[in-house]
């Protein structure tokens, strides 16, 4: 989800089509040169692509939503660590999809950020493919034990809807990421349906307090593939991706992101006048500081990428602080 990216980013990565609007299917797009011959992918590699930076936007859902249920006096951790499990493989699960529809497009012949397995030919398409199912299989059965758990059944369509969700952000024939809805995406399955969902599964309800959190939750995933997308605007524009960073251009997308930190913060502060320890919080405005100047800096191309690793770690340090605050 940082996924995420991202949503899940990611919590980015897309196709070469003649129409924007409407992308060939993965099988009618040749393989790019690199791609054709592949080795067999190293540990190392597979753990790369399964892009360990945006992780955060994994976890800090989670924290959030327990810190809420802690709020409430109705903390499960043997919940908490299941909804973890959940988050955690939709959003590794999400990169890997991203990686072998990205790679079968050819969009990642010429990549900016992260190793892919697909693009740079290391592993078989299928591989990837398979192992982006098996995350999401990961996903399905702890979601079905805190399902279970809690009694809530009607929750499976929520989480079939996540499923489908990571998949079609960049697979099938029309991916909602092409079309610039990443953000829109990001922010209601990585910050309104994992932090809520998360307090509803151990308490049983949401309040005000738990919507506050997702909503701060979400602004900082999105900030992460804002920044990321931002990163590849050149090279999406070129290859036909119409992200939101393409359609409203560099100078607003640099604009939304300083938005979208501030709109965290802002979101988390809510909070404070019922929960006067959710002012810890201001104790991450340092973190921000430095993502803030290089993406208002102009910064582009590979100046950016410590931008995500810099949101990622905001985004974790925020939720924990959120979620202590709300739990004392």
């Amino acid at each position: 989800m940082t996924r995420a990216g991202g949503p899940p980013s990611r919590l980015a990565r897309w196709c070469v089509v003649p129409d924007p609007a409407e992308p060939s299917s993965p099988s009618s797009v040749p393989l790019p040169s690199s791609a054709r011959t592949h080795r067999r992918a190293t540990p190392g590699q597979w753990v790369s692509a399964a892009r360990p930076r945006t992780l955060p936007a994994a976890v800090t859902p989670v924290l959030v939503g327990t810190g809420s249920a802690a709020a409430l006096d109705a903390v499960s951790w043997g919940t908490a660590a299941l909804a973890l499990v959940v988050s955690l493989a939709l959003q590794i699960g999400v990169n890997y999809a991203n990686d072998y529809s990205d790679g079968i497009r050819g969009t990642d012949s010429d990549r900016v950020g992260p190793f892919r397995l697909v693009g740079s030919g290391a592993a078989e398409p299928r591989h990837v493919r398979d192992a982006a199912f098996a995350c999401f299989a990961v996903a399905a059965l702890a979601g079905l034990v805190v399902v279970a758990l809690s009694g809530h059944w009607w929750l499976l369509l929520v989480g079939a809807a996540s499923v489908a969700a990571a998949w079609y952000y960049t697979g099938g024939k029309r991916p909602y990421g092409y079309a610039g809805l990443g953000e829109v995406f990001v922010f209601v399955f990585f910050g309104l349906v994992a932090v809520t969902g998360t307090t509803y599964v151990q308490a049983g309800r949401v309040d005000g307090t738990s919507l506050a959190g997702a909503f701060c939750v979400g602004f900082l995933a999105c900030a992460i593939l804002v920044a990321n997308n931002l990163r590849d605007v050149p090279t999406d524009t070129v290859a036909g991706k119409r992200t939101l960073a393409v359609r409203i251009g560099e100078a607003r997308s640099r604009r939304l992101y300083a938005g979208l930190v501030v709109g965290a913060f802002a979101a988390a502060l809510l909070t404070a006048p019922w929960h006067p320890w959710v002012l810890l919080v201001l104790a991450a405005g340092t973190l921000a500081q430095r993502p803030l100047r290089t993406v208002l800096g102009g910064a582009r191309g590979r100046d950016l990428i410590p931008v995500l690793k810099d949101t990622g770690q905001l985004e974790l340090l925020t939720g924990a602080l959120l979620a202590l605050g709300l739990a004392l």
